[in-house]
């Protein structure tokens, strides 16, 4: 069973960083090679011990260690602010949900979306559906009872092992996404969402400076450094149709690896 993240207002924020700070001090432990076991499998296994977000999710009740990714993010940029309308995409196993409740507070509305079946978050609905399907934007704004602030896309299909093919199926999610972004945000609104480096992001990136005012991208420290995985931010939605491109990237944020 689960345990529930503590109400940690302040303190969720430091301890973040007291993690990445210390991510590179672990003791590591080796895994015992196992008859029938796969190199990968044994890899992953020793990965998995050897993660500080791996030990503090687990100790904080988190549901993964993307918890974390998020929590960084937001430390940063201050995304999760007390009584917003919340949009989590591709939420299983619930890992952002957590920390949107936990930083938003009662007074919010949290709603998790996943194609598949997702265990309850306490504070959050959670609804099954597939974000592609005609009649999605009106449930999420029935759910949320109005348009939404933020809304959230960690999603990743499953790895194929070709990175190109990776790449593009990744971006085809950031696009529907993107899509169901601009019909459920308010004005003003916030999308945040994981891409892939490879070629294809460029064309999303454009629509995105045309939809918000400002795009910037963001590595965590808690997303892997052997990835390339990255998020980017776009913030100040226009509404329907945009005005034009937006502000360049942030001087500060070049475009990252993917973790």
């Amino acid at each position: 069973m689960t345990k529930p993240p503590g109400k940690r207002a302040g303190s969720s924020r430091r301890s973040s960083t007291t993690i990445a700070q210390g991510a590179g001090r672990q003791l590591t432990q080796r895994v015992k090679t196992a008859r029938g076991r796969k190199t990968s499998s044994q890899r992953w296994l020793q990965r998995q011990l050897n993660d500080p977000y791996v030990a503090a999710a687990q100790a904080q009740g988190y549901r993964s260690r993307a918890a974390w990714k998020l929590a960084e993010m937001d430390d940063r940029f201050r995304l999760l602010k007390p009584g917003l309308r919340v949009l989590d995409l591709g939420a299983a196993p619930g890992g952002w949900t957590q920390v949107a409740v936990e930083r938003c507070g009662k007074r919010a509305r949290i709603l998790a979306v996943d194609i598949n079946e997702m265990d309850p978050v306490p504070g959050a609905a959670v609804m099954q559906a597939d974000m592609r399907d005609p009649d999605a934007a009106a449930r999420v704004r029935a759910a949320l009872d109005g348009a939404a602030d933020l809304v959230l896309s960690d999603m990743a299909p499953p790895a194929t092992g070709h990175r190109q093919t990776d790449h593009l199926r990744i971006m085809a999610l950031c696009e529907a996404a993107l899509d169901l972004a601009c019909q459920v945000l308010a004005p003003g609104g916030t999308f945040l969402c994981k891409v892939l480096q490879g070629g294809a992001e460029e064309g999303l990136l454009q629509r995105m400076k045309a939809d918000f005012a400002q795009v910037r991208h963001a590595k965590p420290p808690a997303s892997r450094s052997d990835s390339s995985e990255a998020y980017v931010i776009a913030q100040g939605f226009r509404g329907e149709g945009g005005t034009g491109p937006g502000d360049s990237d942030d001087p500060q944020d070049p475009d990252p690896g993917r973790d």
